[in-house]
């Protein structure tokens, strides 16, 4: 009985060394097969966006998710998805993907399924709504406010606002068309992606108020274990930082001369 015990706490111990030599070796396997395969929203303004006459998507997550396969000296393959909280999440731990790049919040919760690099872009939570309809908080109230389900948006809206009543929606499209038609009182999101969305909208009817209700940092994410390939995209970013790399991707997609222009209220640096 001792050596059948001994037997199998042998193979564990093995199967986790193999695991864990497989996960390291993530780097190496991109290299070798010379893609990198990056997961992105694609119907998300400024971040993200398929042309329609032509497909290609482009966007500050793209010119990331681009700069680090110039790193590593790779194709990059774009893979779009809705952005679905399950979505982003399974395409990476199922492999689908090496990276993903979607304007998604480092949280606790996520940090069990995936890890996260450094934040490469941070912003708040704030809301779209028809002009001169909202100064404060307090006018929120007891309002139809849309989001877009699986996010962290609408734990966010709970907290701060329960007394409203919230719209879920699948995408950033269906609930600003809502809002268009009066069908809810305002949208809520990271102020980035409002930004972009406002950008495509007639800027005499709508706006966003300098009301917010959370910090939110974007990470990239990585499938667990993968210890040289994250070490390898978060040294990335800080280079990125460091040469001024990273603002001027921002400043091209969100700075004064861009269609949604934001200030850039922080810097890369390592958590």
């Amino acid at each position: 009985m001792k050596r059948i015990v001994c037997l199998l706490t042998i193979l564990l111990l093995a199967a986790g060394i193999c695991g864990a030599a497989a996960a390291e070796d993530s780097l190496q396997n991109i290299k070798k097969r010379g893609v990198l395969r990056a997961g992105v929203k694609d119907l998300t303004p400024s971040f993200a966006l398929a042309d329609i006459k032509t497909g290609e998507i482009s966007g500050y997550d793209v010119d990331f998710v681009r700069a680090i396969a110039r790193r590593l000296d790779v194709r990059l393959e774009i893979t779009p998805f809705s952005g679905e909280e399950n979505e982003r999440i399974s395409f990476l731990t199922e492999g689908k993907v090496d990276i993903v790049a979607a304007t998604m919040t480092i949280t606790r919760e996520r940090e069990k399924l995936i890890d996260f690099s450094h934040p490469y872009f941070v912003t708040a939570q704030k809301f779209l709504v028809h002009k001169d309809t909202v100064q404060r908080l307090s006018d929120l109230k007891n309002k139809q406010i849309g989001t877009v389900d699986q996010t962290t948006s609408v734990e966010n809206l709970r907290k701060a606002l329960p007394s409203a009543s919230i719209v879920l929606f699948t995408g950033y499209v269906p609930a600003f068309l809502s809002l268009q038609n009066r069908q809810i009182f305002a949208v809520s999101t990271d102020e980035a992606i409002l930004a972009g969305i406002l950008a495509k909208s007639d800027k005499d009817v709508f706006e966003i108020p300098k009301v917010s209700i959370s910090r939110e940092p974007y990470g990239l994410g990585v499938r667990k274990g993968q210890t040289s390939f994250l070490r390898f995209v978060n040294q990335a970013l800080l280079e990125m930082e460091h040469s001024g790399e990273a603002k001027r991707i921002f400043d091209k997609w969100f700075g004064p001369e861009s269609s949604a222009p934001l200030e850039r209220t922080f810097r890369i640096t390592a958590k």
